[in-house]
C-alpha cells in the first residue's frame, strides 16, 4: 500500500507492507509529493511532485530509489494512473489553460492528449482490460463521469447525477464506483454505475 501523508510536517510518499510495523517513507523533499500509485508489478511508484516548482509526474522504485522525472511541461501534471499492463500512464494536465486527460508510455515518452475541451477533464482511470478510460468531466453541465476508448476515441457521458466524480472500475469492468450526489442535496455518497444500462 502506498499513500501520501503529512505526518512529518510535509506531504510525502509512504509504503506500508502488511502492517504499520513495516511503514517506510519513500520521499524526502521540502516541497509536495502526492498521488502515489503502485504499478501492477508493485516494483515502481508513480506520483506527482512540486519539487520543480509545479506539479510534474515522477516514478521511482518501490524502495524509494531510482527517481525519474517523466513530464517536463512546466505546468501542472497530476494524478498518474498505471495501465493494467504497466506499459502506460494516464494523467491529468493543465498545459493549455485547461485541464485535460493525457497518456504516455511508462518511460515518459509519447505523451498524447486524449481530451480537448474548455471544461475540466481529469481523474482518469483505466478499465481492467486496458481498453477504456473513465474520467471526470464538466463539459456537459455539472460534474459527470465519462468513458472513452484508451486512444481517446468515442468519448461519451454516463447517465450519472449532476455531480459524479472519482470513478473506479469494478474488477469485471462492468461497473464504476464514484462519489456522487444522487439526491441533489449537496451531500456526497458512494454510487455504483452499471455501464451497460447507466443505472446508478
Amino acid at each position: 500500500l502506498v499513500f501520501e501523508s503529512y505526518r512529518d510536517g510535509n506531504w510525502e510518499i509512504y509504503l506500508m507492507d502488511g502492517s504499520v510495523d513495516n511503514l517506510r517513507r519513500l520521499t524526502a523533499d521540502p516541497t509536495i509529493d502526492v498521488s502515489p500509485r503502485l504499478d501492477p508489478s508493485t516494483r515502481h511508484v508513480a506520483f506527482a511532485s512540486r519539487r520543480t516548482g509545479n506539479y510534474e509526474i515522477f516514478i521511482m522504485n518501490s524502495d524509494g530509489s531510482g527517481l525519474l522525472q517523466l513530464t517536463h511541461s512546466g505546468k501542472d501534471d497530476e494524478n498518474p494512473q498505471w495501465s493494467p499492463d504497466g506499459a502506460r500512464i494516464a494523467f491529468e494536465a493543465n498545459r493549455d489553460s485547461q485541464t485535460e486527460v493525457y497518456v504516455m508510455n511508462a518511460d515518459g515518452s509519447n505523451q498524447i492528449r486524449l481530451t480537448n475541451n474548455p471544461a475540466y477533464d481529469g481523474q482518469p482511470t483505466w478499465s481492467p482490460d486496458g481498453a477504456h478510460i473513465a474520467f471526470t468531466s464538466q463539459r456537459s453541465g455539472g460534474t459527470r463521469v465519462w468513458v472513452m476508448n484508451a486512444n481517446g476515441s468515442s468519448q461519451a457521458p454516463l447517465a450519472t447525477p449532476w455531480y459524479a466524480s472519482e470513478p473506479s472500475w469494478s474488477p469485471d469492468g462492468r461497473k464504476l464506483a464514484c462519489s456522487c450526489d444522487p439526491d441533489y442535496d449537496g451531500w456526497l455518497e458512494a454510487c455504483l454505475i452499471d455501464i451497460a444500462t447507466g443505472n446508478t
